[in-house]
């Protein structure tokens, strides 16, 4: 195993437990250095992370998603077309039909989220983003319709994100996945009524807008994530992320906020159930 693919060592266990709300198991899994899902989970509990939201973003994660969740306490499941996955679909004509199973998906009520979804202006040049806001759209009316909660990808595209979402109309619950824009943003967000979820990006060095906008963040609004493998807090940014790293993240954000750790993951957990339409019950248990 190669310095890059090894594993990060466990944290010191959080004082009280947290939810994960944003991770790909079925990618981390695959990755080298990854971990078989019910060892991702066992290790996530071991240090206080007891519950988890999975995400698909395409079909194959989707249907993995819902599977995970029914068969793993601890797990809820998100389900949607990654915003790089829809113009893809509709260059071969499979758009409507990848709708269908994702809104059949939805229904099940074992996934709390529609996500993610979103714009990424990042990997997907302009002949795209039709394709892309057309997605979008159609992800926020599916949220609305089945009560679900939001969650949205944005990467390099916030005033397009705010705009569809003013034209569109918010549901009740929404995500701001991976939170990358600075106070402002963040401002511009918890002003629709966002959730702001925040992952190992808040660790890195030139990420100090990022830190900016958590500390302007309301505490019942702040949420945290892994977007594992990705994403991995430092020191050990490039190595496989999983979900038994959230304690170094938010151990770095109490810092950031100048906050009791134990006082802020109970802020975290309780927002997490808020954001996501109540509580489940803890894996193992």
């Amino acid at each position: 195993m190669n310095a890059r693919s090894e594993r990060p060592p466990a944290p010191e266990p959080l004082p009280l437990p947290v939810v994960d709300n944003h991770c790909h198991l079925d990618i981390a899994a695959g990755f080298d250095g990854g971990l078989p899902v019910e060892q991702a989970l066992a290790e996530a509990a071991a240090v206080g992370v007891s519950r988890i939201v999975q995400i698909g973003c395409d079909l194959p994660g989707a249907r993995f998603a819902v599977e995970a969740a029914r068969a793993h306490t601890g797990v809820v499941a998100g389900v949607a077309l990654h915003p790089n996955e829809a113009p893809r679909l509709a260059a071969r004509g499979e758009l409507e039909a990848a709708y269908a199973e994702i809104e059949r998906l939805a229904a099940d009520p074992v996934v709390r989220a529609v996500g993610e979804t979103g714009l990424d202006y990042f990997r997907t040049d302009e002949d795209g983003r039709a394709a892309q806001h057309a997605s979008f759209r159609w992800h926020v009316d599916l949220a609305k319709r089945l009560d679900r909660t939001l969650v949205i990808h944005d990467r390099d595209s916030h005033e397009d994100v705010l705009r569809i979402l003013d034209e569109e109309g918010v549901p009740d619950r929404w995500v701001m996945h991976c939170f990358s824009g600075d106070a402002a943003f963040a401002r511009a967000c918890l002003d629709r009524g966002a959730h702001l979820s925040f992952s190992g990006t808040v660790t890195f060095r030139n990420a100090e807008p990022v830190r900016e906008a958590l500390r302007v963040t309301p505490r019942d609004r702040v949420l945290v994530e892994t977007d594992a493998p990705y994403l991995t807090p430092m020191p050990f940014r490039g190595r496989p992320n999983a979900s038994y790293l959230v304690p170094t993240t938010l151990r770095a954000m109490a810092e950031t906020r100048g906050e009791d750790l134990a006082e802020l993951c109970a802020a975290v957990d309780a927002a997490t159930d808020v954001a996501f339409g109540g509580s489940w019950e803890p894996w193992g248990s």
